[in-house]
């Protein structure tokens, strides 16, 4: 099988060698299946006599790393079986473009996980709220005066981009705090960009737990992000920072009904952020199944378990 990796521009100048990124493993484990892996950015996209295409790179395995011919080649996106659509946030106007090109893409020749206009469709934070017995209390406004009423009720929040990943622009906000005004200006540039507004959970301190699904699948493995020593959120991507967590018989029955409704939107591989059994983020954009530090905790190859899945869903 031919297939493509759209990665994130960081990624494609760090890719060699990367074994914290999630594409690194599904990659290496598809060559040694056999099938023949490519590699492009969004910059790389276009169309041309209505076809889309992309400028990519051949992906190829030595003494266990994965490397790419630096020479691109330019070849339509339907002559892939397979594109796995794995930009990183920020959700921006460029992203958006990025899967505009896919609408352009015949459905029936070329499978897409996850499926862009899908991604397109679904905020990581706004859409937690199809969940909301499952959610922190919250509010989605640029409103100052709404955050300063939800924060008096709540005493401690937290306010998030709604566009943005890996904790970048999150904040913490304490009734009383004499930035207050500060905070939430900067948060809305001055009322004008609405953010998520979660109420504060204690545990918290703990880190978030990553919870991952398969199509209607909760996979038994996941791990907690604890909090880097200078912040309140994980943001370092480290061993020290990485440890081995169960999920519960009710997480389980409760994040089975997420992973149903995700899949039947045509987003089967996602990954939950989870603190204290409340989803405060779902992720769809480029989850990171954290496969190194769960091979290494379970004992398992996770990679083989989702390129299976993978294949399987491009069969179909």
């Amino acid at each position: 099988m031919d297939i493509l990796f759209l990665i994130d521009r960081v990624e494609l100048k760090y890719f060699e060698f990367n074994n914290l990124v999630t594409n690194f493993w599904l990659i290496r484990e598809l060559i040694r299946e056999n099938n023949n892996v490519y590699i492009t950015t969004i910059d790389k996209l276009g169309i041309s006599n209505e076809k889309a295409y992309a400028h990519c790179y051949s992906v190829f395995e030595k003494m266990g790393n994965i490397l790419y011919e630096h020479k691109d080649v330019k070849r339509n996106i339907e002559d892939f079986q397979l594109v796995m659509f794995r930009n990183d946030p920020p959700v921006d106007l460029d992203y958006i473009n990025a899967t505009y090109i896919f609408d352009f893409v015949d459905r029936s020749k070329t499978k897409i996980l996850n499926e862009p206009r899908a991604i397109r469709d679904f905020n990581e934070k706004l859409h937690t709220m199809l969940f909301p017995d499952l959610m922190p209390e919250h509010i989605v406004t640029a409103s100052k005066s709404d955050i300063l009423e939800f924060l008096n009720e709540h005493n401690e929040i937290v306010l998030k981009p709604l566009n943005r990943c890996f904790g970048a622009g999150v904040m913490t906000l304490k009734k009383g705090d004499k930035n207050t005004a500060v905070i939430i200006n900067s948060m809305t540039n001055n009322g004008t960009t609405m953010v998520m507004v979660q109420h504060y959970l204690d545990k918290a301190v703990f880190g978030d737990k990553r919870v991952l699904f398969l199509g209607d699948k909760v996979l038994d493995y996941c791990v907690q992000k604890l909090p880097s020593n200078d912040d309140f959120k994980f943001n370092e991507h480290c061993d020290s920072n990485i440890i081995k967590a169960s999920i519960s018989d009710l997480e389980k029955a409760n994040f089975e009904k997420v992973a149903k409704k995700l899949n039947s939107m045509n987003l089967p591989m996602v990954g939950l952020d989870v603190i204290d059994g409340k989803i405060i983020e779902i992720n769809v954009t480029s989850p990171c199944y954290f496969i190194k530090e769960i091979n290494n905790h379970f004992g398992v190859q996770l990679e083989r378990q989702i390129t299976d899945f993978i294949i399987s869903s491009a069969s179909h």
